[in-house]
Formats: structure tokens, C-alpha cells, sequence
């Protein structure tokens, strides 16, 4: 399930050199992990027993954005282990020229128990329909 999310880029995301800082595109790539969790599981989860801790991020820079670009990231499931997923990201214009791509890999974990747990079968079914 590819999922689109619209990016306002705000002035406080932009840095002397008059572009994003390549620090705001791990926030960027949170908020749309968040739209594709949301669409996944909705908004009622209890993140506590079933939760998510980034393990890893990869960010590959193609072109910088400015203040006043259209933005949409487009995020998707690459690939599901049994406690991990990577997900991929890509930042496009309106215009479909590709701005940045990412991935994150991320573990579910239990908060509780304070360690990594299986994908929860719910999540597990409706991934495995989209990748």
C-alpha cells in the first residue's frame, strides 16, 4: 500500500543555504510513516504493547527543496521480516521530478516487557496484501 502524504515546507525547515536541511527529512519521513500507520491500523492502537523504534535510516539526496516547492512523499512497505520492516520513501514534485529517496527500518517492540516483538498478525496481514 503506497501511500501519498502532502509536505508544507515551513521557514524553519529551510537553512542559510536557502534549502531544506537534511536533518527535517527524518521529520518529514515521520509524518508520512505516521499516515501510512494510520491508514494501516487507524487511530486506535495501543502502542504501548505493540509499538515501533526506528532501527535504521538511509536518506539518498537527488535534488534540494526550497520554501516554495509542492512536496508529496510517497511511503510504502518494501519488505517485512518478523519483528522489522523497512520502509521506503520518495519525495516528488508535482510535476513527478523525484527530490529524495529514503528508507527507515523499524522493530516492533514491546514497551512493557521493554523488547522487540513479532509484527502484530493484523499488521502482518494487510502488509503482505501490498508488497
Amino acid at each position: 500500500m503506497k501511500i501519498e502524504h502532502k509536505i508544507e515546507v515551513r521557514f524553519r525547515d529551510i537553512d542559510s543555504m536557502g534549502h531544506v536541511n537534511n536533518a527535517v527529512y527524518l521529520s518529514y519521513f515521520e509524518q508520512a510513516r505516521m499516515t501510512w500507520f494510520k491508514e494501516l491500523v487507524g487511530f486506535e492502537w495501543n502502542w504501548i504493547d505493540a509499538g515501533i523504534l526506528v532501527a535504521r535510516h538511509e536518506i539518498d539526496y537527488k535534488r534540494p527543496i526550497s520554501l516554495n516547492d509542492e512536496i508529496t512523499i510517497f511511503t510504502w512497505c518494501e519488505s517485512m521480516g518478523n519483528s522489522s520492516l523497512v520502509m521506503a520513501y520518495e519525495i516528488m514534485n508535482g510535476e513527478n521530478i523525484l527530490y529524495t529517496q529514503g528508507k527507515t527500518v523499524i522493530v516492533c517492540f514491546d514497551y512493557n516487557k521493554q523488547s522487540p516483538c513479532l509484527i502484530p498478525a493484523e499488521w502482518r496481514d494487510k502488509i503482505k496484501l501490498n508488497i
